[in-house]
């Protein structure tokens, strides 16, 4: 079955120039798009999308916010952001706002269609490194409430003391196979463990993993366990 797509983009040049590129494959089908937030989430709600690629400087509503609503939704698309610069600012507020990732959009074919694939099979496509720097970067600039840092702690309080500290060691960057070897165990359990968190958490990937633990003070701008 193929992988639904929605391009999200006002430059119509540029989504026509993604959309030959996701014909060509086998594996994916471009089924809707739209110009800016306000006609995406019309589309979606008529249209079954796998994927959305995902600007977020449009006109009417932005794909910051355009992300929150679709993904507040169950059964919701993946989203993919796509920015201009890297660690742009609005990156990381998709990050936050339940984007599964984010890509430059010069980024070459090939990887912009394995970042199509990670996303619709459940994984993250900002690797973890890249998303503690964007973190470091912005996260004092869009502290979070204090509403939403007690839910984190909440959160937090359902895990055990080795989920804690696999969680804090993800969100400091470290791959499975880095965790695996810091705390002596098989990566596949530290697989196991990291779909535990997901699942006690109500999280969709590794992403929203880095993003729990800055919130709830886990870890602290720079990377270092608080």
């Amino acid at each position: 079955m193929s992988i639904r797509v929605m391009l999200v983009d006002d430059q119509v040049l540029l989504r026509t120039g993604f959309r030959m590129v996701l014909a060509a494959q086998p594996d994916m089908e471009v089924v809707a798009e739209a110009g800016d937030g306000v006609e995406a989430l019309e589309v979606l709600r008529s249209t079954a999308v796998d994927v959305v690629l995902m600007d977020v400087r449009m006109p009417k509503l932005d794909g910051v916010e355009t992300t929150r609503r679709i993904c507040s939704q169950p059964d919701a698309p993946k989203v993919l952001i796509l920015t201009t610069f890297d660690l742009d600012e609005y990156a990381f507020s998709g990050l936050k706002a339940g984007a599964s990732g984010f890509m430059l959009k010069d980024v070459p074919p090939g990887e912009l269609l394995a970042a199509i694939r990670s996303v619709h099979s459940g994984d993250a496509v900002v690797a973890p490194s890249t998303t503690r720097r964007l973190l470091d970067r912005f996260s004092p600039m869009l502290p979070s409430t204090g509403s939403e840092t007690r839910a984190a702690d909440s959160a937090i309080q359902r895990l055990t003391d080795r989920e804690r500290e696999v969680m804090m060691l993800v969100a400091q960057g470290l791959s499975n196979g880095e965790i695996a070897a810091r705390l002596v165990l098989s990566e596949a359990t530290v697989k196991t463990h990291v779909g535990r968190i997901l699942t006690k958490l109500g999280l969709r990937d590794r992403v929203q993993v880095v993003v729990l633990a800055y919130e709830s003070g886990l870890v602290r701008a720079g990377g270092g366990a608080a």
